[in-house]
């Protein structure tokens, strides 16, 4: 009995000997993070490892003096933590990801609008985030342009003839890698623009930097207050000596703007393209009342958008998107897609594919016998509230996603917008005393109940693809193309081809736009004979669709 228990003395004194000794390889490896030359050496990285005590044999670290030793001994400060992660997030931005930019490692809170910032060039009719950044940003634009090569084509095209010499653009888009091609690709075809945002949380700082540093107005950053957002809008259309005389717009702000605050703009705007279902609709309305003014390009229902952008671009973000914010597991949860239009098909589409078990909500007979051909369920929102795990708005409206819904969801539920305006979920009605917001990381907050339900909120309810995650490049490139078209055309269009109201894109240039990205894919068309072309009724070159076709 006396034998074992001073066999299990020695045993805890082993013990006992063992943790000291990993305490101070921990506390070797822990000064190692924290020291002031950040570059750790592999080789005395793997010695701390393999340094760790063994039954056979304790090797003490030997330290050459009590300042070595007490240096070691430090546990990092609170600046030193953030000198690290510093260190860290500038290391992982450092790449050729765009989504570098949603992760930004500037520690200055300041806003843009109150410091004085100028190019290499000596110029400062912009407002950006940090134009240093613009190194960073014209990397990224060099790897958009690899994936949006009809654009190029349609630049080097067209270059010669400067299509749009005279043309002064303004424009409220996301700014991006892939609208930066578009935006110097206007450019390059004679025009002169004015930028910003369509979205505070969507904006590439280093994109924005990099235009800023080539010379184009760039007023936008990333963060952006709902302030912050309209006096960049109001900086871009009002600069002495200069007047905008096309409009590019996605959302209908910009629009929006200029009809409210400066409507002699109009006089000189020879039109207005438009790419998304909000700002149609707020296009449509003006013309119905008759006080549309100039002729609009509806943009968004081309086939090129709808087909492309719309369906294939959301089917691959949605998903960009969540995982990147909640890492959440599709498999068997239960997600409800508002609207059944192409953004709700592509979304649809990818969630099945992944396990989730699906249901729609639809106003549409007809986009609702859709989505029961496709196999999934079509409900009122009320009747699966409680059970649902993620909700997803894509239809362009308003109130879609009602403070009585929230408030009947269960403890988790995420709930997203991939429509582009942020008036799909009640998000204002979450802005009261009685709930509580707890920021968890970039574009995610949970918003929590007095109970302790908590709901899971991503990008404050604005566009989630663009926000928190990025969008596939080919694909911009097709919207990106087809807006460039639209300006051409309408720049160039003489006097009575258009009216004041809204048009759609010719068939024929949707066909071209489509043309241009073929070759991407070694893609072969098949040529009418004479005589197939005779009894379709088409001409061999095209337009192969009606107008109407959609």
């Amino acid at each position: 009995m006396s034998d074992s228990v001073g066999d299990g003395k020695l045993e805890v004194k082993q013990a006992s000997k063992e943790v000291k000794e990993s305490e101070n390889v921990a506390e070797k490896y822990s000064a190692m993070t924290v020291s002031k030359n950040s570059d750790v050496n592999v080789g005395e990285l793997s010695a701390a490892f393999t340094a760790v005590p063994t039954h056979k044999s304790v090797k003490k670290i030997q330290f050459a003096n009590q300042e070595e030793k007490q240096e070691f001994s430090k546990f990092p400060t609170k600046a030193g933590r953030r000198s690290l992660s510093r260190s860290i997030s500038q290391s992982s931005t450092d790449s050729y990801s765009s989504a570098a930019s949603y992760t930004d490692s500037s520690d200055d809170e300041t806003s843009p609008r109150d410091r004085t910032q100028l190019n290499s060039k000596g110029a400062g009719d912009f407002c950006v985030k940090n134009v240093k950044q613009a190194e960073f940003g014209r990397r990224e634009i060099e790897i958009a342009e690899q994936d949006m090569s009809a654009l190029i084509s349609l630049r080097k095209r067209a270059q010669g003839e400067k299509p749009l010499a005279g043309a002064k653009i303004v424009g409220c888009t996301h700014i991006t890698a892939q609208t930066a091609v578009l935006i110097e690709t206007l450019v390059a075809l004679g025009a002169e623009c004015r930028w910003t945002a369509c979205n505070i949380y969507s904006t590439q700082n280093e994109v924005a930097a990099a235009l800023s540093e080539s010379g184009v107005a760039v007023f936008a950053w990333k963060g952006e207050s709902e302030d912050d957002f309209w006096w960049c809008i109001d900086r871009c259309v009002n600069k002495e000596g200069w007047e905008a005389n096309m409009i590019l717009d996605d959302g209908g702000d910009l629009t929006h703007w200029v009809y409210k605050k400066y409507p002699n703009v109009f006089k000189k705007i020879r039109g207005i393209v438009e790419e998304s279902v909000t700002g149609v609709h707020r296009l449509y309305q003006l013309s119905k009342a008759s006080k549309l003014t100039v002729p609009a390009m509806n943009v968004n229902d081309s086939v090129t958008k709808q087909k492309f952008d719309n369906l294939y671009c959301c089917r691959e973000s949605i998903l960009d998107g969540l995982k990147r914010t909640t890492d959440v597991m599709f498999g068997g949860k239960q997600v409800v897609v508002c609207g059944y239009g192409e953004v709700g098909k592509g979304c649809c589409t990818a969630l099945k594919a992944l396990g989730a078990i699906v249901c729609i909500t639809e106003i549409d007979p007809i986009c609702a016998l859709q989505a029961c051909m496709d196999g999934f369920r079509v409900v009122k929102l009320n009747e699966v509230i409680r059970q649902v795990d993620v909700i997803i708005t894509c239809t362009g409206n308003k109130n879609v996603v009602t403070r009585d819904q929230l408030d009947r969801m269960k403890n988790g539920c995420i709930v997203c917008n991939m429509g582009h305006s942020n008036t799909e979920i009640d998000v204002a009605s979450l802005r009261t005393p009685e709930l509580t917001w707890e920021r968890v990381r970039s574009q995610v907050d949970h918003v929590i109940w007095p109970d302790g339900k908590r709901v899971v909120l991503l990008a404050e309810g604005r566009l989630l693809n663009l926000s928190c995650s990025t969008v596939p490049t080919f694909v911009l490139s097709i919207t990106a193309t087809t807006q460039a078209l639209a300006l051409i055309e309408l720049y160039n269009a003489p006097d009575g081809r258009y009216k004041q109201d809204v048009y759609l894109l010719p068939k024929k240039m949707d066909e071209y736009v489509a043309s241009l990205h073929l070759p991407t894919f070694d893609a072969h068309l098949t040529e009418l004979s004479d005589e197939q072309a005779k009894y379709l009724g088409l001409n061999k070159n095209g337009p192969f669709k009606p107008n109407y076709y959609r």
